[in-house]
């Protein structure tokens, strides 16, 4: 039950230590006025992240802690998840620092799933240095999917622009197979339900791209959006949902039709994610949406080629703190809507 909408207490996983995690997060709490907004912690170890401060020149003040209830407002906290020393070597892959990057991520999820905070922005892992008998999962979201009630929808957002996946990290060949009814429909209540809950938008429109070139151009290239997505758009909207398409996805970013929806569902990974990173200007944030916590990340990776150089944009890192408040507090609002309703007097 979410009961507070001030000190919101964001919890942040270090990601790859040899990557740019730690610099775009010192960069976005160097504003003190961050801290009047949250309180953070950094799941991580405060000796390291001290070492990588002064290496960067940065101004921040780090506050160690050895338990989550000794967290001091106003501070940049370090919950010390490890004690020993790790040896780093910036913009190099590393199999021992993804160990530390996914100790960082799990006690940060474990924290997020107790309450001890109350949403999770995770700094870049590299999904290859991660994997391990203990962590056998590609990435953040699955682990999330698995740790957290709900189903994990990536939504990828940057203002009014959103962009969720039918499929996410699938390889091509295997996207058709993988779309079928009962997922499509999933992947667009879940779309539904986030603009509502989390963007507070109260009656959504959705636009679906189509599968193939032209949508298939009658069968011509492809039967899956004739014969699949149309007849199941059709179905929902018949429904009272608010769902277009399928669209044609060569020219529907381009055309600025998307600006005419609350939502765009791409049905694999690179329909979606290529024109959002391109219109969304380095600001763009990584939302799992249709899980019962709160969690964002920024929209790029570990850029080892820029690791310690000190020149990481953190705008990405930043929008995904203020996007993490943001839904926090409109599930707080929606909260309160749905579990009070109105009493109409008997007459």
């Amino acid at each position: 039950m979410i009961k507070k909408a001030e000190n919101i207490i964001v919890g942040i996983s270090i990601g790859d230590l040899n990557g740019i995690g730690s610099e775009v997060i010192l960069k976005t709490f160097e504003d003190s006025r961050m801290l009047e907004l949250c309180t953070p912690v950094v799941f991580a170890n405060v000796k390291i992240l001290s070492f990588i401060k002064r290496n960067l020149e940065s101004t921040v003040v780090l506050h160690g802690i050895d338990k989550l209830d000794q967290l001091v407002p106003g501070k940049i906290n370090v919950l010390n998840v490890w004690k020993e020393g790790v040896d780093l070597n910036l913009g190099v892959n590393d199999d021992k620092v993804g160990e530390y990057a996914i100790k960082s991520f799990v006690a940060a999820t474990k924290a997020l799933k107790e309450g001890l905070v109350d949403v999770l922005v995770t700094a870049p892992i590299n999904k290859y240095n991660i994997q391990s008998e203990d962590f056998k999962f590609p990435g953040h979201t699955d682990y999330l999917d698995q740790e957290l009630e709900g189903d994990a929808l990536m939504f990828m957002v940057q203002d009014s622009l959103r962009v969720g996946l039918l499929t996410d990290h699938v390889p091509i060949n295997e996207v058709a197979s993988r779309l079928t009814e009962d997922l499509i429909v999933k992947k667009i209540e879940t779309v539904k339900q986030s603009l509502i809950r989390d963007f507070s938008i109260s009656n959504p429109k959705i636009a679906v791209l189509g599968l193939n070139p032209h949508c298939g151009d009658g069968g011509v290239i492809g039967k899956e959006d004739e014969e699949l997505i149309k007849p199941v758009l059709k179905k929902m909207f018949d429904k009272g949902t608010m769902v277009f398409g399928p669209f044609a996805a060569d020219g529907f970013f381009g055309s600025g039709h998307y600006e005419k929806f609350d939502a765009v569902i791409a049905t694999y990974h690179d329909q979606g994610l290529v024109p959002f990173k391109t219109l969304s200007f380095g600001k763009g944030v990584n939302f799992t949406a249709g899980l019962s916590k709160v969690r964002t990340s920024p929209d790029h990776g570990t850029a080892y080629d820029i690791a310690g150089k000190g020149i990481a944009d953190f705008n990405s890192f930043k929008e995904a703190v203020y996007l993490a408040l943001d839904v926090y507090r409109s599930r707080i609002q929606y909260e309160e809507m749905t579990e009070k309703p109105l009493k109409v007097k008997e007459k």
